[in-house]
């Protein structure tokens, strides 16, 4: 982390006028009540800074460059895809194994004809499985056995590649397809594989009891936990799978994210040290079935009316969350940003982030032009 923190520059309001305009105007606004952001050029950060405060009370604490949330689906990228990367450059991970090889639950009672027995990991990386996007498996089911257990049973309703569509079950079973791969637990995999060697200090699963007051929180919830929900994960089913899943549960910050952005984008100069290799990172960055899909493996890539605004290269990978994060990486650029938020307070209706987040992106590449 040392070398990053080196070239850390004082944000310059003048500089970047237009992003601060952009995310003052969403505070003012209650697009979300307060933000992080940053945005790496090569190896340097351009901008670390933060606006707003926890809540819309006045004596709410005030939101700080360093500030942890609860990144919600960014995970699918930092943790879950990171982990796949991983594995996959090791030799131990093959894009084109079958799922039922690693999950023979995921076929049992299925016809021998079923299209279940043609999915790939790859598929699962892709959103292009034929599972269904989202299920409310926390309704009716309360522990991390039965949940998983009904992961597996879901009914596909599309052929593998004939359709894309962003599933919270695939990276369910995904995350403990990549368990098994690995003989351990995604948590401490990614501790000591990759969370540590980067010194990523304040990304993990399962925030500490005493760190969660400084923890931005996402939701009154009034239907399912009944409590503030802060420093834990907002998402219903990752809850019942202990906090941690592999399609949410990370909680990280702007520094951390930064870093590990840093880190792909090294991976690509062959005179770099890099966790990744340039093979891997060109890998998992290239987009899959079907035909106008914006998924790549593991990642997302700029579509029209993208998140990532006008001006990110269509080599571009990124990811956002539902609690209103977002990771966008330009590969041919060199440039990442990182734009946290917590615009589910406090409740998750507020969909206005929606036009933030191209706005802010927008805003930041004009200026670095």
């Amino acid at each position: 982390m040392s070398s990053l923190q080196a070239d850390i520059a004082t944000p310059s309001r003048d500089r970047f006028h237009a992003v601060y305009s952009v995310l003052e105007e969403a505070v003012g606004s209650r697009a979300f009540p307060g933000c992080a952001f940053g945005v790496l050029a090569g190896d340097q950060i351009l901008l670390s800074d933060a606006l707003g405060r926890f809540t819309y009370e006045d004596n709410s604490p005030q939101v700080l460059p360093a500030t942890v949330f609860d990144v919600a689906s960014v995970t699918k990228v930092v943790a879950t895809t990171a982990m796949a990367m991983l594995l996959h450059q090791r030799g131990q991970l093959d894009l084109d194994a079958l799922v039922a090889d690693l999950l023979p639950g995921f076929i049992v009672g299925r016809p021998t004809g079923s299209p279940a027995r043609r999915v790939a990991l790859r598929h699962l990386l892709a959103h292009n499985s034929g599972l269904p996007a989202y299920v409310e498996f926390f309704r009716t089911l309360r522990t991390p056995a039965a949940l998983f257990k009904s992961c597996l049973d879901l009914p596909l309703e599309a052929e593998p590649e004939a359709r894309a569509a962003y599933s919270d079950p695939g990276y369910i079973l995904l995350g403990k397809a990549l368990e098994l791969l690995a003989r351990e637990r995604m948590a401490s995999f990614l501790v000591r594989e990759l969370f540590r060697p980067l010194a990523l200090r304040s990304t993990g699963f399962r925030p500490a009891h005493s760190a969660r007051a400084h923890i931005p929180p996402t939701e009154q919830d009034t239907w399912f936990r009944h409590r503030l929900i802060q420093g834990e994960v907002q998402d219903e089913n990752a809850s019942v799978l202990g906090g941690v899943s592999g399609h949410a549960g990370l909680f990280s910050n702007v520094p951390d994210l930064l870093r590990f952005a840093q880190e792909v984008l090294r991976a690509l100069d062959s005179a770099a040290t890099s966790v990744f290799k340039a093979a891997t990172v060109q890998t998992f960055a290239q987009r899959q079935p079907p035909a106008g899909s914006s998924r790549s493996i593991g990642w997302d890539t700029p579509s029209e009316n993208s998140s990532a605004g006008q001006y990110f290269s269509p080599h571009s990978i990124g990811h956002l969350g539902f609690s209103g994060c977002s990771l966008w990486i330009d590969l041919d650029a060199r440039i990442a940003a990182v734009l946290l938020t917590n615009r589910t307070w406090p409740d998750r209706q507020n969909q206005a982030i929606r036009q933030v987040r191209p706005a802010f992106h927008n805003a930041l590449r004009m200026t670095l032009e």
